[in-house]
């Protein structure tokens, strides 16, 4: 892949993501109500502090001067102030990433090792019992809601059996790795449980595909071993449609996993974002809006990327 083709999608991002700010803009604005509507039947706040605040922070102005302002300093790195706490927020959002990328992180690393050889033993063992057991526990993950398996786990570990943390990052008093580990057993689980579901039925239907296909079969016929037509010949090349999926799902890295991280009060940008919505702090909805939009368009530049490193073939120009 040439450094051009890179740079020409680089700069196709620009328009983009400044369409996406102008339609999540929009749509946040319009909705009813708005960031000051906490304050409004507060008896200690009266109208000239409302009107101040608003002046303060730029509502008092048209919604197309408002969006120019806002996607202008945006784009310079000036996100502005949080409604809520009156931090940048910037600050606010960094912040979050580390305990975001610890745990997406991990659960993405952890679902991709079990993922791709259950799928590779689903397809290899077809029609047998250990490839309708696996089939089985992947509709189970892909159709049991995660709040649910997450409170049920909850329950199970920290209420019942008292053997891991019900929530947050560390115990209070105690900052050791350890410590540290047990939390993220219950929340990266559950992250990995749905992916692992949904990524090794991928992985399955593509190397069911490709071990049909005629090159396999030549290769076998010339007595080469199952493992090594499986791996060296196969493998490769039923990678292309996952990649896909498996790119795509990866911005969930950057944007934080919003309903994990609310249950178990993780303190990454999925709490954040649930902390933002309920208290109406536009600056840092728009913020995490456009964080995890940019982390979704460049998961496909990667996808391209790891496209013509898996399969030379593929050339971009």
């Amino acid at each position: 892949m040439s450094l051009s083709y890179i740079f020409k999608r680089l700069l196709g991002m620009v328009p983009l993501l400044l369409g996406v700010s102008l339609i999540l803009f929009g749509v946040l604005h319009l909705a009813p109500g708005g960031p000051l509507d906490v304050y409004a039947d507060n008896p200690s706040v009266t109208q000239e502090a409302l009107d101040n605040m608003k002046r303060a922070f730029g509502l008092d102005q048209p919604l197309p001067v408002q969006y120019f302002r806002w996607v202008t300093a945006f784009f310079q790195g000036e996100w502005g102030f949080s409604i809520r706490s009156a931090q940048p927020v910037m600050e606010e959002v960094l912040a979050r990433v580390p305990a975001t990328l610890m745990l997406s992180g991990s659960a993405f690393l952890l679902a991709l090792i079990v993922a791709l050889p259950l799928g590779i033993l689903s397809a290899t063992r077809r029609y047998t019992g250990v490839d309708y057991f696996i089939t089985l526990m992947s509709f189970l993950g892909i159709s049991m809601p995660v709040f649910w398996l997450a409170l049920m786990l909850q329950l199970l570990f920290a209420v019942q059996w008292k053997i891991l943390p019900s929530a947050g990052m560390q115990t209070i008093g105690d900052g050791s790795l350890p410590d540290l580990l047990r939390h993220l057993i219950l929340p990266v689980f559950i992250l990995a449980f749905a992916s692992v579901a949904g990524w090794s039925r991928y992985m399955r239907s593509s190397m069911v595909e490709v071990l049909s296909q005629d090159y396999i079969r030549t290769a076998r016929a010339k007595g080469v071993s199952s493992r090594r037509v499986t791996y060296s010949h196969a493998f490769r090349n039923a990678l292309i449609p996952v990649v896909t999926v498996v790119a795509l799902d990866s911005a969930s890295i950057l944007s934080g996993a919003v309903i994990t991280e609310t249950i178990f009060a993780w303190p990454g940008l999925g709490r954040l974002f649930i902390e933002s919505m309920n208290g109406r702090d536009y600056p840092v909805l728009m913020a995490l809006l456009m964080v995890g939009s940019f982390a979704l368009v460049l998961s496909n530049l990667l996808a391209d990327l790891a496209y013509s490193l898996i399969d030379p073939r593929i050339r971009y120009d």
